[in-house]
């Protein structure tokens, strides 16, 4: 835990300096809920992103790659209900007549805005409604309306995911906060989720892309909920300066702090991802420990992570760790059978490879519980990787077997 930095109360995407908020209906969610969100800095701001590895990628990500490499950033447009996504040209088309009608509304270029869209692939945007809720959004920004833009980009979310952290600098405080969404198609690299955070630091671009890649490496790049990686994910970090400090470069003292923070938020909104996962009941940390490397560790994790057969024994309270030898098996890291040990919550399960002497029924209990950690140690290294999951039940099935 961070002892410098304090978690700011019901903060999210404008709790820093200098940014505003709206979250407002247009017509796109059938229920008459929100769907369309904007964040804006009242300054331009530096921006860094990360976007999904999928090689069918969405309109929003395609025209978002390209704006975030050109300068400075004026702020982030997001709709709900409709992905963008296997749309063609006449979805880029769509997508470009969105941010300028943004830029139109505030009197900039095209280029300063970033764009993102979460929904059911396949579908042309209705641009009609889609401009309206542009207007109407640019018509009720606010400091404190990131509530609005929270609940906005919800899809199969049941709740909003919002935090913010503050910490000094210079003597100033400085604020990172943000919001994000996703409960599904979740897995590295990156899933079905959509994270906007905004921070009054002081940073130049290039500082600041290198902390939002370390940052999603080890939050959002660090969860799975069904093993799928979607069309539309994106992380995007905007930093206005309105903090007044001196720049934040390596060399400065609070650089690591600032780095820290930022990490920790990334990674508390993405553990408030997997766990309001679809349908789930467990919540679970796989930690892999002693591999021959980090890569290793890696894949023997994301194996556990990703198994519908260890997943769904979750669900039914049973640890079964022979399936977790199994896919420590084909996870293609490094093990030897005979050094693998696996612990429920620090109670051994698996010695040399073979049963411990545990009971079953404690190892049970464990696994009945709505979170809990699996420790894999392979005895080979140094290697360590750790991932959070979830288990795998029937209603997941039911929310997906039919849009």
């Amino acid at each position: 835990m961070i002892m410098e930095a304090k978690t700011i109360k019901d903060g999210g995407v404008t709790s820093a300096q200098g940014f505003q908020a709206a979250g407002v209906a247009c017509g796109i969610k059938a229920r008459g809920e929100k769907d369309i969100a904007l964040v804006v800095s009242d300054l331009p701001a530096e921006a860094a992103a990360t976007f999904t590895t999928n090689l069918v990628k969405a309109a929003p990500v395609k025209v978002s790659m390209g704006h975030v490499r050109k300068g400075k950033i004026r702020g982030v447009l997001i709709n709900s209900g409709c992905a963008n996504a296997c749309t063609g040209v006449g979805g880029i088309a769509d997508a470009k007549a969105m941010v300028e009608h943004v830029a139109a509304e505030f009197k900039t270029r095209p280029r300063e805005w970033l764009l993102c869209s979460t929904g059911r692939i396949g579908t042309r945007l209705p641009m009609i409604q889609i401009r309206k809720g542009v207007e109407k959004a640019a018509a009720k920004l606010s400091p404190d309306a990131g509530i609005d833009a929270a609940k906005a980009i919800m899809t199969t979310d049941t709740r909003r995911k919002e935090f913010a952290m503050r910490l000094k600098v210079d003597g100033r405080k400085v604020t990172i906060g943000g919001m994000a969404k996703g409960a599904g198609m979740i897995h590295p690299n990156m899933a079905t989720m959509l994270c906007v955070i905004t921070t009054d630091a002081n940073i130049d671009k290039a500082t600041l892309k290198t902390c939002v890649e370390e940052a999603v490496e080890h939050s959002f790049n660090r969860i799975s909920v069904d093993g799928d990686t979607s069309t539309n994910d994106t992380v995007i970090v905007l930093a206005n300066g309105a903090s007044g400090t001196n720049m934040l470069k390596r060399f400065h003292p609070q650089f690591p702090l600032f780095k820290k923070t930022l990490t920790h938020v990334m990674r508390k909104l993405a553990r408030m991802i997997v766990e309001d996962g679809e349908g789930i009941t467990r919540v679970v940390d796989v930690v892999v420990k002693g591999a021959a490397s980090d890569q290793d560790a890696k894949l023997a994790a994301l194996a556990v992570a990703k198994s519908e057969l260890i997943k769904t024994s979750w669900t039914g309270g049973d640890p079964n760790w022979g399936r977790i030898m199994a896919a420590l098996g084909y996870s293609g890291a490094r093990v030897r059978e005979e050094m693998i040990e696996i612990y429920y919550d620090g109670l051994i399960a698996v010695t040399n490879g073979q049963p411990s002497k545990t009971p079953l029924v404690k190892l049970r209990k464990l696994v009945r519980k709505p979170k809990f950690t699996i420790t894999i140690h392979l005895h080979a290294g140094m290697g360590e990787y750790g991932i959070l999951t979830t288990d795998l039940t029937e209603e997941y099935v039911r929310i997906n077997k039919g849009e």
